[in-house]
């Protein structure tokens, strides 16, 4: 099979198409002809949010370094803030 599908092959296809990304082979599907979405290998996926992860944390130690003197809230009062109840309240 093609690396890329449409909806209506992959639908037909599913199975296949998930055997082959656990084979390590990422599948396109198309909708009209434009990619809209991937079926991959369950390592490439968690490779990738690993990597999306890493890059959040990375931009939020850049903006606490630059905010060294910015007062933080206390996990207590984060989630007295989430769920309305004060400090002592929280569970």
């Amino acid at each position: 099979m093609d690396d890329s599908v449409s909806i209506r092959e992959a639908r037909a296809n599913l199975a296949k198409l998930l055997d082959q990304a656990q084979e390590g082979e990422p599948t396109v599907i198309t909708r009209g002809g434009a990619p809209v979405a991937a079926i991959v290998p369950i390592e490439e996926y968690n490779a990738l949010e690993d990597a999306a992860d890493e890059i959040l944390a990375r931009r939020a130690r850049q903006i606490l370094a630059g905010e060294a003197d910015v007062p933080r809230a206390s996990p207590a009062e984060v989630l007295a803030d989430i769920f309305g109840t004060g400090a002592s309240g929280a569970a």
